[in-house]
């Protein structure tokens, strides 16, 4: 086949057109072509009076593709490049069933790659099941009764399941194109397999990820929810079984190999590693706040008079700037057109997220707006010293708020002045409810000289950055793990038949890349 690029298409244009524009590119019949399969869409707004689509394709022709391509010269005109994923076929599966901890996105993969294997994985979460999980989440955003073991941050999908489904990630592994088809087949949006920062929504993730758990079950594993990992068992320095606590006391499951996909909130696990001397080290991560404006004035913004065009859909945005400080302010998980939750997984600590459903019809856009944490801002030398820091953080944040769940929040212009202000034309969406603080009490002074400096730069490149009115809530301390849980080539920790998978672990960061680790993991654990 033929890959085909920068094929333009005004957004009034319907999609039939590409097998012209293809042909004409080509320089062939449009009775040429014998197949079109779109492979990338991403809107062009460089020029806020010529917003268009452009559009990457594959394409089967007559005649000699080879010849045609070579002919033609063209950068963007290439011989499709092979971009199959392949699953090897484990020689045996292992003596014994292994056992994958966390069903967040990590997990899910490492699972049902061993399924498809034949391995009869053990799924262990310490939450509830995807839509019981919605359910326990929703109650808390309500009534403010925290579940510490099923929240935002545990259970099954992972911290993913409420942050809108993103699945933008830098990895060129091939294996991202199984992780996009696993969550098709599963009832994802199809045009997630092509469309720029693609996602699925939260409303849309439950039916996929209970889909997928299911599969793993018809395949033979099995799957424990309410089950928390209380013990490794080692002998000779290797594993050998595993205890959880549940409702009904303590089990036990013997096996040779451990998937350790938890997330970047279990910080029990990093505790109970830490004294079982499992190799370990600080890993830098990223804190600041959310950031809310009105969707319609980023929508103004990004794609000027073409604003609210059917076609585009909420705009979104992605922002960096490095400052003389040696600090980096970044947006990271910006979510078009949705809500700033409350992803609190501890009693007496209160930490901020975004979501968004997949309409992404609410009326604020927010993002979180970050500033790079290093392991010498950490106070301390143990591993999981930058876990103490974040928590410290958002206790500090939940004593601010009035310690009933409600958030610090103030507008840009009072972060800015120091002054009070009020809340204007942006009501903030966090639930269940903010309070007007100074949320630089918080923070180490160069978290909030830098998010000053961020919002100044920002403001340069999105005007919608310069509203003082803009909301911002604190604190967002859980984009990435502050450990790395170390590895071999072998994906084995130091302890034997530990394999430390996904973002938890250090190893990954957000839905792709973490599924991505997941499937590499299982297949370290088959041996293929």
């Amino acid at each position: 086949m033929i890959r085909i690029g920068n094929l333009k298409l005004s957004l009034d244009d319907s999609e039939t057109l590409l097998t012209k524009k293809a042909a004409r590119a080509l320089g062939v019949s449009p009775r040429d072509i014998k197949s079109l399969h779109i492979v990338k869409k991403a809107v062009d707004a460089r020029d806020k009076k010529d917003v268009h689509f452009v559009f990457s394709v594959d394409v089967a022709i007559s005649g000699d593709e080879q010849k045609t391509v070579k002919k033609l010269r063209r950068g963007d005109i290439t011989i499709k490049p092979n971009e199959d994923f392949c699953p090897k076929i484990a020689p045996t599966a292992p003596a014994k069933r292994p056992v994958v901890i966390g069903a967040g996105p990590a997990g899910l993969f490492a699972a049902l790659t061993l399924a498809k294997q034949g391995a009869r994985p053990i799924l262990i979460e310490r939450g509830e099941p995807v839509e019981e999980r919605a359910k326990t989440v929703r109650r808390f955003w309500q009534a403010g009764k925290l579940d510490t073991s099923s929240n935002v941050q545990f259970g099954e999908g992972g911290a993913g399941a409420f942050s809108d489904g993103k699945l933008n990630s830098g990895t060129h592994d091939r294996r991202r194109f199984e992780v996009f088809r696993t969550f098709v087949e599963h009832g994802a949006p199809p045009e997630i397999m092509y469309i720029r920062n693609p996602h699925i929504g939260s409303d849309n993730l439950p039916r996929v990820v209970s889909g997928i758990r299911e599969q793993i079950k018809s395949l033979g594993g099995d799957v424990y929810f309410k089950h928390t990992l209380a013990n490794i068992k080692t002998k000779d320095g290797r594993v050998i079984a595993i205890t959880c606590l549940t409702s009904g006391g303590e089990v036990t499951f013997e096996t040779d190999d451990v998937v350790l996909a938890v997330g970047h909130s279990a910080r029990d696990v990093f505790s109970m590693l830490l004294n079982m001397n499992v190799d370990m080290e600080q890993k830098p991560f990223s804190m600041g706040v959310r950031i809310e404006h009105l969707q319609s004035d980023i929508d103004k913004c990004r794609y000027g008079e073409f604003a609210g065009h059917k076609a585009l859909g909420a705009a979104d945005y992605k922002l960096s700037n490095r400052y003389p400080n040696g600090r980096a302010a970044y947006t990271f998980c910006m979510c078009p057109g949705g809500e700033v939750i409350n992803a609190s997984s501890e009693e007496g600590g209160l930490v901020t997220n975004g979501m968004s459903l997949y309409a992404r019809n609410k009326a604020n856009a927010n993002s979180a707006l970050l500033v790079n944490v290093l392991p010498e801002d950490f106070g301390g030398d143990s591993p999981i010293a930058g876990v103490e820091l974040q928590r410290r953080i958002e206790c500090a944040a939940f004593a601010l708020g009035g310690g009933d769940w409600s958030a610090p929040a103030q507008t840009v212009e009072g972060f800015l002045t120091g002054r009070k202000t009020g809340f204007g034309k942006i009501h903030p969406s966090f639930l269940p409810g903010v309070c007007e603080k100074n949320i630089s009490e918080i923070f180490p002074d160069y978290i909030n000289e830098t998010l000053r400096a961020g919002l100044s730069g920002f403001s340069r490149l999105i005007s919608a950055f310069r509203d003082g009115e803009a909301v911002l809530t604190a604190p967002e301390t859980r984009s990435s793990s502050p450990v790395r849980i170390n590895r071999d080539e072998k994906m084995q920790s130091s302890l034997r038949g530990l394999y430390p998978c996904g973002e938890g672990a250090g190893y990954a960061g957000g839905i792709l890349s973490s599924a991505v680790d997941g499937i590499r993991v299982a297949e370290a654990v088959l041996k293929i």
